[in-house]
């Protein structure tokens, strides 16, 4: 289970628990803010608290918006990985988890700003919607480009670091 975790002032996490983990488990709040003390801001008691997995501080966004574990098949190379991005800075992330338990992120690229809920379809595809423009946009694969290309007002393009394929958010219903 992948959660997505808004934080207080500073920090945005993600907390991750284990199919079959007992649960019950104290991700922090309001002691820790991601990996730091909140509540004395030094010196907080840690013990029994369940760190994040991922964390990023307000100099890279300001509220994690949750997403989904992609199960798609138009995009394989992100089959697995648990995808989000952040409101205001529209940084698009994958975290992935191997048989190792180690997790490893992966800064995608850009989505329209001010991306508030994703969604899945039946097929396991990914949308997500756009508050200010009462558009839902579909991630799909795109042919590969020598350079990050605009696609239209409401499309654009990237290169991820670690993928060696391009995506594309496309609107699929526009209000």
């Amino acid at each position: 289970l992948w959660i997505a975790d808004v934080g207080q002032g500073k920090w945005e996490e993600v907390d991750f628990q284990a199919a079959g983990a007992e649960g019950g488990l104290n991700y922090g709040w309001n002691v820790m803010e991601g990996n730091h003390c909140y509540q004395p801001a030094a010196g907080c008691a840690e013990t029994g608290l369940t760190k994040p997995v991922f964390e990023y501080d307000h100099g890279r966004g300001c509220s994690i918006t949750g997403g989904y574990v992609y199960r798609g098949t138009a995009i394989p190379s992100l089959t697995g990985r648990y995808l989000f991005t952040d409101y205001c800075s529209a940084t698009l992330w994958a975290l992935s988890r191997g048989a190792d338990g180690k997790i490893t992120s992966s800064e995608l690229g850009k989505l329209p700003g001010g991306v508030t809920t994703f969604g899945e379809d039946e097929a396991g595809e990914l949308y997500f919607a756009v508050d200010s423009e009462g558009t839902i946009y579909r991630l799909i694969a795109e042919r590969k480009f020598p350079s990050p290309v605009r696609l239209g007002p409401r499309a654009v393009a990237w290169r991820s670091s670690d993928l060696d394929e391009w995506s594309e958010a496309r609107p699929v219903v526009s209000h």
